[in-house]
């Protein structure tokens, strides 16, 4: 019995050994067919103990393809690395380091892998940038119950020691994500466990961290940027988002990455990159004016920061006045429109700009053939920062080579531009940022007539931190844009034109998470609008000239919002909200009383009204709804739909199809009322290889009211009865557009499609004429068919090249068809108007861009970008004009740029 009894406890001793070596020993058992080594690793951390340590680039492309069964790691790493140059290390704590080369010896002090600081990553020497993301933190306190836990933090560019903004934060098990706010911070509510957090820099690179969620905690990370992001460029609609996020049409623009872009003169443009998107074009070629689903150019609202920019171009339209060395990133919403923003019809083009870095100073610039440009920030004390750009162009030296053209030899032009941000910290709570911007134009293309114009904004916040569910933030400022016309052809008959318009605007607006299912968004925006229409005065003391103006006017707009982005489930997410707007008109005005029921015509005037200072003369008032929502077929597509009505206050006058320095505002009065309009969209999006690749396709239906058109010889400078030579118009746009997008790779690129129409009709009820007999006719901006391909190549990790190709529908214009006598003269007769189109377009560009090397410690970081704008040479045309040539009317076709122009640009950052 003894004996029974000694060897039943030998072998309950021998079998609970066995027992434990296998779970101390952590051996491998499984069937991997095929799959990719970081996938392998993942595998393993989930069954073992084992946490594995790497460089990404050592292992790409590695594929394992066997069967374990109770195998020890160090023989099945053995058969997967058999091959190749990578080595292997286990501590004694089941940390496995993996290398290339060399064997790396892993003699680390027992608490290194407890601890939850990111600096701890320093113990390895030389290897702290490389094993830092694959480090596993431990967060919070273990505790029973809830099978989830909240984390939450703040990202910080490792490079400039600065938050970083509108970076995605997400969960790569259960693709639970969220973006930073303006101060980097994210929060996260994911299952507790061994988990993945994921961080994607919009044009940087992706980072990981590995965590072991036990409760509710905080991780704070600092992440690269990427030393040669200075130099792509991807127009991206969010890696995740463009699945993810409720609203559709929504797209953000890579600025860090711009540079690969060819553009004209070898100028980076941020809103040139906008016209390679779906959706977005422009008529005319170098114009910065662009047209989003069929509206006019006045129809979008480009926001820097604060501030409203009415005409964001230098040089009628070559080039763009936003710096964007000075910009931190961009979205456009062609749909999806939040609540918190309005006042345009079409589009909202938001650009960020960058606030400076906490840890020294530094700054970035360029010089090209026609523009340089320099930009500083760094920090002012322990708790302020400052960032200051200013950009000006030295181009009269080219036109002093066009000798053969006495008009162009004759001319001039000059630009600049100058802008800042100083941003405090008061305390954890409480942020004072100001923004301050001005521009200014000055260029004549004769001896005789001097054009100029400019910009000036400013904008004080105040960002406030309730809590960890309640930000606000304050704003006060005011827009300001006025041009110039200065003739000078004859000192009889010398003159100064002026225009100026600026408003004043106050905002409040309220961010508050409730719960993990709502985030909502309220508040207020009040607008002040203060318009000069116009004056002309005599100019110099022989002037005749006659003085004449417009009087004065004034408007108050403002506007509630609410906003509610609710999670029904993991699977359908909806946004919707309510902005109603009160807008009325103010004296001193002198109004003509027109003949009831009559249209508005100098015949029908039976006498006026007079307005006094402040009194109100006319209201409107009304409803914008918001209403949008995802449904997720799955964690890499999803399906939308939406639909938003828009109201805007305010109208361009102008006789061209394009934005130009003349162009004159109008504010709703009593005769011409706001625009309206509602937008129903559908689109599919659908991520394909981990990401990598992007598509998406939407359709959309608008229709617009009351929007202005002009009678036959209309006259919109100095008019004071505008109303009399305005239409009351309806229009109508509806589209197809398709997205593909290859984010990574040595080639890598977007192709984007867009058929659209835009079409306009006269209200059959108008009385002052009919255009096309009330029938609907193409707008000044319909081209059906746009396509953009941009197409990168990597030759090496310091030299790229891009090849980018743009075709288009030609435009519609207006053609004479006959010519007869009247009256003793010969006179022309034109056809319906926009019956006729001037000739596609089609444009090709090249362009290299080479990089300095990648040591991250040297003085500055240098690139070179260069290549050929239009290298096909083709003379595309931008309008058609007639003029007569002995006793015949000859007509023309007027091209841009109508021959290859190569540039080269120098650019450094330190």
């Amino acid at each position: 019995m003894k004996l029974f009894t000694k060897g039943l406890l030998l072998v309950f001793f021998l079998l609970s050994f066995r027992s434990f070596a296998q779970q101390t020993s952590d051996r491998i058992t499984g069937f991997f067919p095929g799959v990719s080594f970081e996938r392998f690793m993942e595998l393993a951390e989930k069954e073992t103990s084992f946490r594995f340590y790497f460089k990404k680039a050592d292992i790409a492309g590695l594929t394992v393809n066997l069967q374990a069964s109770d195998d020890k790691l160090d023989d099945v790493l053995n058969l997967i690395f058999l091959n190749t140059d990578l080595k292997f290390s286990i501590s004694k704590s089941g940390e496995v380091f993996i290398s290339k080369g060399q064997k790396l010896a892993v003699d680390f002090p027992e608490t290194f892998f407890t601890q939850n600081s990111e600096n701890q990553a320093s113990a390895i020497p030389g290897r702290e940038d490389e094993f830092v993301r694959n480090r596993r933190y431990t967060i919070g306190v273990a505790s029973g119950g809830a099978t989830t836990a909240k984390i939450r933090g703040q990202v910080i560019s490792l490079e400039k020691s600065e938050p970083i903004a509108g970076a995605i934060v997400y969960d790569k098990l259960t693709q639970t994500q969220t973006i930073t706010d303006q101060e980097g911070r994210y929060e996260l509510t994911i299952p507790k466990g061994n988990q993945t957090i994921l961080v994607q820099n919009i044009g940087g690179y992706t980072e990981q961290r590995l965590i072991d969620l036990q409760g509710d905690g905080e991780l704070n990370m600092s992440i690269g940027e990427g030393v040669f992001a200075l130099n792509e460029v991807v127009v991206r609609s969010g890696a995740l988002t463009n699945v993810s996020r409720p609203e559709m049409g929504v797209q953000s623009l890579s600025v860090q990455q711009m540079r690969k872009l060819p553009s004209v003169m070898g100028e980076v443009d941020i809103l040139k990159g906008i016209l390679t998107m779906p959706g977005v074009n422009t008529a005319g070629e170098a114009s910065v004016g662009f047209n989003v689903r069929g509206g006019a150019a006045d129809q979008n609202l480009i926001l820097f920061d604060q501030n409203t920019l009415f005409n964001p171009s230098h040089l009628f339209g070559f080039f763009s006045s936003v710096n964007s060395d000075m910009v931190e990133g961009v979205e456009l919403y062609k749909a999806g429109i939040p609540a918190s923003l309005g006042g345009r019809l079409s589009s909202v083009l938001q650009v960020t700009p960058k606030v400076g870095r906490k840890d020294k100073i530094g700054g970035s610039g360029g010089i090209g053939p026609l523009t340089s440009r320099l930009s500083l920030d760094g920090p002012l004390g322990e708790k302020t920062t400052f960032i200051v750009g200013a950009r000006l162009t030295y181009s009269d030296w080219l036109l002093d080579y066009l000798e053969e053209r006495a008009d162009l030899g004759a001319s001039r032009a000059f630009f600049a531009d100058f802008n800042g941000t100083i941003q405090h910290e008061l305390n954890e709570k409480n942020i004072l940022r100001f923004t301050g911007y001005y521009s200014e134009d000055k260029f004549q293309f004769d001896p005789d007539t001097v054009y100029s114009y400019s910009n000036k904004n400013f904008a004080l916040s105040w960002i406030h931190y309730f809590n960890d569910q309640v930000e606000a933030t304050f704003s006060v400022g005011q827009d300001g844009y006025a041009f110039q016309v200065q003739g000078e052809d004859n000192p009889l008959n010398s003159y100064r034109y002026n225009f100026d318009i600026r408003q004043r605007f106050l905002k409040a607006e309220f961010r508050q998470e409730k719960g993990d299912r709502h985030l909502f968004t309220y508040g207020v925006h009040s607008i002040w609008y203060d318009l000069n229409p116009g004056e002309i005065a005599p100019f110099g003391a022989e002037s005749i000239v006659i003085p004449d103006d417009v009087a004065q006017e004034k408007a108050l707009e403002t506007s509630f919002f609410f906003g509610d982005e609710f999670e029904v489930n993991e699977e359908l997410t909806v946004s919707g909200g309510l902005r109603y707007n009160l807008y009325g008109y103010f004296g001193p005005q002198t109004l003509p009383v027109y003949a009831e029921g009559a249209p508005y015509l100098p015949e029908n005037i039976t006498g006026e009204e007079n307005f006094g200072s402040g009194e109100l003369v006319n209201t409107y008032h009304g409803p914008e709804f918001r209403l949008s929502g995802r449904y997720a077929l799955t964690n890499w597509s999803s399906i939308k739909a939406g639909v938003n009505t828009m109201r805007q206050n305010i109208h361009l006058l102008s006789n061209s199809s394009v934005i130009t320095p003349t162009d004159t505002w109008k504010l709703s009065d009593a005769f011409i009322a706001p625009q309206r309009g509602i937008q129903y969209a559908v689109g599919y999006f659908h991520n394909l290889k981990n990401n990598t690749i992007e598509f998406s396709a939407e359709v959309y239906y608008r229709t617009m009211q009351n929007l202005l058109d002009y009678r036959s010889g209309a006259s919109i400078v100095l008019n004071d009865r505008i109303e009399q030579d305005v239409l009351v118009t309806k229009g109508k746009a509806y589209g197809l557009e398709l997205y593909l997008l290859k984010s990574t790779g040595k080639l890598n690129g977007s192709i984007a499609y867009t058929y659209s129409r835009s079409l306009l009709q006269t209200d059959p009820s108008e009385g002052k004429e009919q255009i096309n007999r009330s029938e609907w006719y193409p707008s000044n901006f319909d081209q059906p068919h746009n396509a953009n391909v941009v197409v990168n190549y990597e030759l090496s990790r310091r030299v790229n090249t891009t090849l980018a190709g743009k075709y288009s529908t030609g435009r519609p214009v207006t053609l004479p068809v006959a010519k007869f006598e009247y009256g003793g003269s010969e006179r022309v007769y034109f056809g319906d108007r926009n019956s006729v189109r001037i000739p596609d377009y089609f444009r090709l560009d090249f362009s290299v861009n080479l990089e300095g090397n990648h040591k991250v410690k040297k003085l500055a970081h240098a690139s070179w970008s260069f290549g050929v704008y239009n290298i096909l040479g083709r003379d595309n045309p931008y309008s058609v004009y007639y003029i007569p040539e002995a006793g015949k009317l000859q007509g023309y076709k007027l091209s841009i740029f109508a021959e290859p122009i190569p540039f080269i640009t120098y650019n450094f950052r330190f």
